[in-house]
């Protein structure tokens, strides 16, 4: 088959790859009719996260056909059309049964080992997301292999089209869980750093659930007019003002009920960041999430659905505890949320599809790369087709 594989950072190509195959009896292999770009995948298409391996199959967005199943399977059967969440979780373990999908300790027993910490309890595997998170192949490919068939595809009907429910496997959830993290609701104020893919979700998510007033940070103007437009949000481009000051500005010199820092470990950070990072003696830029503590008022919430790695120097605990800020922070417990968000495509609430910018044939998957690093084109969103 052909795949979008991982050869070295900024170096990725479809290449022929072998074809998936059953291994345990609760796979299915699935025949894509969909995959995408994510945000995420930009940090891997950078070199930025620990465990990717030139061969490597990439993407974790992607939806499809069901053409094979394992004897074990009992929740989908041949023809089946399904989108898949971006975390692979084994339903019946001790964070699972607590709906905390993404913790699952049975999915990924290498982590621990990448991480040189014998003792850390691995999260869930995710789909082509680097060996860091189980090495499992990706689904930017015309087939994908999918364990733990049983627990996680959601079946779709056939009245809803491809680029509607694509999103459920990872920003819609994502962009979900942040605002609900967030504790707003009806009436509330609320800051999203990063007007990416994920802010994107987010803001719809806010819209759907009542929140009133919604500021949108970032620093490419197509994106905050696009999140304008869409969402009614306040855009504030960061490359002008400090956020934060335009922020408290606006809430009455108090700040927002919360903070969400859809833009994680790569926020443009200062010149002595940028050192600490690039020598490896810092995991992560602090920048979005100081901010976020800056702009939220006092007992406020400070969601994360951004990534983050390693050690994060200035993170200003000290202000954060003498605000009474608390934080929520962690990959999505995708499974949790993608019976409700199809329910809600279904009765109009929610139209994830209107961030698409771009739909590119898989085959041109590499420019696809390069064009949403870039920020080329106005590109928020590319759908690949194989």
């Amino acid at each position: 088959m052909r795949a979008l594989v991982y050869h070295s950072a900024h170096d990725v190509k479809v290449d022929t790859v072998p074809d998936p195959v059953i291994q345990e009896p609760d796979d299915i292999i699935i025949q894509i009719t969909a995959t995408a770009i994510c945000g995420s995948d930009l940090h891997l298409y950078r070199g930025k996260v620990p465990g990717m391996k030139e061969g490597d199959i990439m993407g974790h967005e992607f939806m499809g056909v069901v053409v094979e199943a394992g004897p074990a399977v009992t929740a989908l059967q041949k023809g089946d059309r399904v989108v898949v969440p971006f975390v692979i979780a084994c339903g019946s373990c001790f964070f699972c049964d607590m709906s905390l999908y993404s913790a699952c300790e049975t999915t990924n027993p290498d982590r621990g080992t990448i991480m040189n910490k014998k003792s850390l309890r691995s999260g869930a595997a995710l789909f082509g997301f680097s060996h860091m998170y189980g090495g499992v192949p990706g689904g930017q490919a015309e087939y994908v292999r999918v364990p733990k068939a049983n627990v996680g595809p959601i079946k779709i009907p056939a009245t809803l089209e491809d680029e509607k429910v694509l999103f459920l496997s990872d920003i819609l959830p994502t962009g979900y869980q942040a605002v609900l993290n967030a504790g707003v609701g009806k009436g509330s104020s609320l800051a999203i750093f990063g007007a990416g893919p994920v802010g994107q979700m987010a803001a719809a998510s806010a819209r759907m659930l009542g929140v009133e007033q919604i500021f949108m940070v970032d620093h490419h103007p197509y994106r905050l007019e696009f999140a304008r437009a869409t969402y009614g949000v306040i855009p504030i481009n960061f490359d002008e003002v400090d956020p934060a000051e335009v922020i408290i500005e606006n809430t009455h010199f108090r700040g927002v009920d919360a903070a969400i820092d859809a833009v994680g470990f790569e926020a443009k950070g200062s010149a002595v960041e940028t050192t600490l990072t690039a020598l490896k003696l810092e995991g992560s830029s602090g920048k979005a999430l100081r901010q976020c503590i800056a702009a939220v008022r006092r007992g406020g919430m400070v969601s994360v659905p951004g990534l983050y790695a390693g050690f994060i120097h200035g993170f200003l605990f000290g202000d954060a505890f003498e605000k009474g800020i608390g934080f929520k922070a962690g990959q999505t417990h995708v499974q949790r949320f993608m019976p409700e968000l199809l329910a809600f495509i279904e009765e109009g609430k929610l139209s994830p599809e209107v961030i698409i910018s771009h739909r590119l044939p898989l085959a041109e998957a590499a420019q696809g790369y390069k064009m949403f690093d870039k920020k080329e084109d106005n590109c928020r969103k590319i759908v690949l087709r194989p």
